[in-house]
């Protein structure tokens, strides 16, 4: 029954961060594009030509 006063509180403070670290997630646009990353690996482009085409985008 003691390890209760012990685990509620521990738990409660792992929910709270971890509902913190959603918002951080949210709020640094780490969900704004799902699709991209995932076909990096496909292409067939060099580095250079990423970080052209990366400057290009910033640029408009």
């Amino acid at each position: 029954m003691n390890i209760l006063f012990l685990l509620i509180p521990l738990s409660l403070v792992l929910v709270i961060f971890a509902v913190f670290a959603f918002r951080w997630a949210l709020k640094n646009d780490q969900f704004d594009d799902l699709d991209s990353p995932s076909m990096i690996p496909l292409l067939d482009d060099t580095e250079e030509e990423r970080a052209q085409k990366k400057a290009q985008i910033q640029d408009e």
